[in-house]
């Protein structure tokens, strides 16, 4: 069983996907551009739901989402935060790719008591340099490029293609559903302007990320999956390798021929290392249902 649902925090409307009526909870977050709950976890979200109580967010200015936030790593930490305030659970666990792993860790390292298991793909936040993401910074710092360049990209499929082949191992070998999915995103009004907010807050012209937590991980108690598709072109592979040496309790997960969008490049090898890291789907706790709250497939609250 599948639906979708709103709830408030602080001035933003919050969209999700929600999926799965047993088990614990597990909550999905995309990553930066062209992406939201649906783009990066299609394949995902119904996997788990076979086990798992499954939510998946649109970030502010994402998907159906609205709420003007400064785009940032501590501000979409703030956001999940009151989103999980929301659900009928004292623990969760996140998973989240690329910048919405990011988000997963800085909420995990501030409370690590609220998460369960943590799977981080191909994550940002585990290093200090992104040199690969520029040419993405300097385009989007030209009026009307960013804005060109995404009608000129969404023309056909095979436009969406080239765009892609920055991203993935193999954009040739990219199903058509994942493609024209990427396309619709390029064709809505405003896609785009999160992410250029998010790197000019996130990224320096000289490839410096703002958000580093490599200090940090030798005190992270949370489980953590580290998962990484060996061709990535964005985020080094090397991230994750040493953030799995310095974790005290982690896992590494390489993908053959796979690049940076590792749940739609291989959405079933992925759906099979979450599943088996995720906890026993047996073991569920006692919701704990916000006061006022109706437990449900779909909340909305204003």
């Amino acid at each position: 069983m599948t639906g979708t649902g709103v709830t408030t925090v602080g001035n933003c409307r919050i969209s999700y996907r929600r999926a799965g009526t047993s088990g614990p909870p597990v909550v999905l977050l995309h990553g930066a551009g062209i992406d939201d709950s649906t783009v990066s976890w299609r394949h995902a979200i119904d996997a788990l739901a076979e086990q798992y109580r499954v939510y998946s967010i649109d970030w502010p200015e994402y998907g159906e989402s609205t709420g003007a936030i400064s785009h940032s790593i501590d501000t979409y930490v703030d956001v999940l935060d009151g989103f999980l305030e929301t659900i009928p659970d004292e623990q969760v666990s996140l998973v989240g790719i690329s910048m919405g792993g990011g988000a997963a860790l800085g909420y995990a390292l501030e409370h690590p008591g609220c998460v369960d298991r943590l799977a981080l793909v191909s994550s940002y936040g585990l290093g200090g340099r992104l040199p690969n993401a520029l040419p993405w910074k300097y385009l989007g710092q030209v009026p009307g490029v960013t804005e060109f360049g995404k009608v000129a990209a969404s023309v056909t499929n095979e436009s969406v293609r080239l765009v892609l082949d920055n991203l993935v191992a193999d954009a040739a070998d990219l199903p058509d559903p994942f493609v024209e999915d990427v396309r619709e995103k390029l064709l809505e009004p405003g896609s785009i302007r999160a992410f250029k907010e998010f790197q000019h807050n996130e990224l320096s012209y000289g490839g410096r990320v703002a958000t580093n937590f490599v200090d940090d991980l030798e005190s992270l108690s949370v489980p953590t999956l580290l998962v990484h598709g060996t061709q990535d072109p964005l985020v080094p592979v090397k991230w994750s390798t040493r953030a799995a040496s310095r974790v005290p309790e982690s896992k590494l997960a390489l993908v053959e021929e796979c690049g940076h969008w590792v749940p739609r490049e291989r959405p079933q090898k992925c759906n099979e290392i979450l599943t088996e890291w995720l906890p026993d789907h047996r073991c569920v706790p006692k919701p704990q249902y916000p006061k006022a709250e109706i437990p449900g497939l779909t909340r909305v609250s204003y």
